[in-house]
């Protein structure tokens, strides 16, 4: 399916930013107080950068996978970041409620400095930047194919087996658009 939006120039939910472009620099404040940079992350490796509201519900079926691959991985060669367009207090319940536990940083609702650099139309939006800087996969809603591609990479970037993302059970669609 990915081939076919490719062929034809894309779907019109897709992020501004595609795979292959050089991912914008941005500073934010983490939840805990303290400040991430993705400039100085990615000395220390790739960053998968999650971008999501609280009242999305896309977001919300989507962040379990993500931690998942979180706890499956670690942040030893991928540094996964949830960039939060909501204000502190919403961002740390839905992070509870959730049970994210993987950084999450605070784009500041009154400007969203990190998100319209990317070009942002559609939460959630996430992307895997390469140590190089450049946007490795960019992905729009669920779009299951994508996140496969995301775990196989992580396995790959560990030396690791493939770990597995989905279990019996899990209501896992192909799509699902943000």
């Amino acid at each position: 399916m990915k081939w076919l939006e490719r062929l034809f120039g894309g779907r019109k939910d897709m992020a501004a930013l595609g795979e292959g472009a050089k991912a914008p620099d941005f500073s934010l404040p983490v939840l805990d107080g303290s400040k991430f940079s993705l400039q100085d992350a990615l000395k220390h490796g790739q960053v998968l950068a999650v971008f999501f509201k609280v009242s999305c519900p896309v977001c919300q079926y989507l962040f379990p996978f993500f931690e998942r691959l979180h706890k499956a991985y670690g942040s030893q060669s991928v540094a996964m970041v949830a960039v939060s367009q909501d204000d502190k207090k919403n961002t740390a319940a839905f992070l509870k409620e959730y049970g994210v536990t993987f950084p999450a940083l605070l784009d500041d609702p009154a400007v969203y400095a990190a998100s319209n650099a990317y070009g942002l139309t559609n939460v959630p939006s996430w992307f895997l930047i390469g140590q190089d800087g450049e946007i490795k996969i960019s992905s729009v809603g669920w779009v299951r194919v994508d996140v496969e591609d995301l775990n196989r990479r992580l396995a790959d970037a560990h030396h690791t087996a493939l770990r597995r993302l989905f279990r019996p059970g899990d209501d896992v669609r192909d799509s699902r658009p943000g």
